[in-house]
């Protein structure tokens, strides 16, 4: 199938979802775009593969997933920074309101399995649909639905929150708390 200018603003269009996704599973602004690039690069060349008619966004997320999970077996070898001692001495702390009450939800974010972490994301913040989600990790339906509740749960519990009305303003943290479904 050849790269057609529809094609290409599809695929361009879902970027920033792809990159939000990719942050979530890296935790680093600049691993998530390495990882983005890659997802692109191998999305390009093999185009071919593609199904036409099928879900680019679930397609690309897939590739990006794959390859966060190839570089995480690679990367095992190397130190880990678990606890976040050493990256917290490299950023300067928010200074307004929201963005600590941000910081509160990443770090409570980072402490959910990884399982969770990636149905919750997927379904809250980027706005897949529980088949899509399941389609995108490998499972039935079933599963992400249960891994999203639990996690949701999870988060609410660490942030000391009833529900997403009381955690501030940004949408993204809302619908990932909250969420529709």
């Amino acid at each position: 199938m050849p790269l057609t200018d529809a094609l290409r603003d599809d695929i361009l269009a879902t970027v920033p979802s792809l990159r939000a996704f990719a942050i979530s599973l890296s935790g680093s602004g600049d691993r998530a775009d390495d990882l983005v690039q890659e997802t692109l690069l191998r999305a390009l060349a093999n185009i071919d593969s593609f199904q036409p008619g099928s879900n680019l966004p679930a397609w690309l997320f897939t590739i990006l997933r794959n390859l966060f999970r190839s570089d995480y077996r690679k990367r095992r070898r190397e130190v880990e920074d678990a606890e976040g001692n050493y990256a917290k001495t490299l950023k300067t702390q928010p200074s307004q309101g929201a963005h600590l009450e941000f910081e509160e939800f990443r770090t409570a974010l980072e402490k959910l399995p990884q399982d969770q972490r990636e149905a919750l994301i997927l379904v809250g913040a980027s706005g897949f649909s529980y088949e899509d989600a399941a389609t995108i990790c490998g499972c039935a339906v079933g599963t992400i639905k249960s891994r999203v509740n639990r996690a949701r749960s999870k988060l609410a519990a660490l942030l000391y929150v009833d529900g997403a009305e009381d955690f501030g303003p940004d949408e993204t943290v809302r619908a990932v708390i909250g969420g529709n479904g």
